[in-house]
């Protein structure tokens, strides 16, 4: 076998994981294929002698290639603004978009488009992925406490609250009553009060830490989901997230894992659970008096 076979055959290995996270950041089949193509381009070029994490180094490639056609796509946006009889450079696969859609939710694909690219790469790669701050600042060219920073106002907008504006679904208190109720019937093991408070297709994701510890990546539905906090979360507290209504359980009064809520009119559509560590230190939490 020659050295460009194997080189092949690594890069196929990883070729799944680097459409994945394609994926992610650019919300588009065909661009991302565009992206691991162009990756498998550099490797091919390049003296992989030295390359003692190829998986890593080809994440790095794929992450740097999304954020330069994230900015592409940003200034052509601009251009088209100007010119709005021009019609759209790029026409998606509305098959392979619907998949998309479905992994990751219509409802977080139409936010993460309103992010700059590289808040959009930094959330991905952080809350996604669980890609460390210092090798994401490498990536979008800043120092890791910024990476971080890009990560923490991309999570609030993603939650409705960016910037300190108030959040876009619904009344704070009504939502906070909605969390309370939630916690109540959740530590209680009422079944039917959980399906009241959730929406027939809600999602539970989990961060790649939570996914390491043993939550489910993703939980689809309302049955499957009060099956999941139904009887638990009786250590968890009632807390300001951000300034939104969520729920941490610590340990030794350190946060260990905080639940963040969507909700729409007066059901939760979507539930958020992170456990990097990185993560909740860039969180402002209170605890609330429970």
């Amino acid at each position: 076998m020659t050295e460009i076979e194997i080189l092949a055959r690594r890069f196929a290995a990883d070729r799944a994981h680097l459409l994945s996270v394609a994926h992610r950041i650019l919300g588009s089949e065909h661009e991302a294929e565009d992206a691991v193509q162009e990756a498998w381009v550099r490797l091919s070029r390049t003296d992989t002698a030295d390359i003692g994490n190829l998986t890593g180094w080809l994440t790095t490639v794929v992450s740097r290639v999304c954020l330069d056609m994230l900015r592409s796509r940003s200034a052509r946006r601009e251009d088209l603004a100007e010119t709005p009889e021009m019609p759209a450079a790029d026409v998606a696969d509305p098959e392979h978009e619907a998949v998309l859609a479905d992994a990751i939710g219509p409802a977080l694909l139409l936010v993460l488009d309103t992010l700059g690219p590289a808040e959009r790469l930094a959330f991905v790669l952080h809350d996604m992925f669980g890609v460390p701050f210092d090798e994401i600042a490498g990536i979008v060219g800043c120092s890791p406490a910024a990476a971080r920073q890009l990560a923490s106002r991309a999570r609030r907008k993603v939650r409705g609250t960016a910037d300190g504006e108030p959040p876009h679904n619904g009344d704070a208190g009504r939502r906070r009553a909605i969390v309370d109720a939630f916690l109540a019937a959740s530590r209680g093991g009422d079944f039917a009060g959980l399906l009241a408070l959730l929406d027939p297709h809600v999602v539970l994701r989990a961060d790649a830490a939570g996914i390491r510890v043993g939550a489910a990546a993703l939980v689809r539905g309302a049955d499957a989901v009060a099956e999941t906090f139904s009887g638990r979360a009786r250590a968890a507290q009632l807390s300001l997230i951000d300034g939104a209504p969520g729920l941490v359980w610590s340990v030794g009064g350190a946060p260990r894992v905080a639940f963040t809520f969507t909700v729409a009119g007066d059901r939760i559509t979507a539930i958020d659970l992170l456990a990097d560590p990185e993560t909740l230190a860039t969180l402002d939490l209170e605890i609330l008096p429970g």
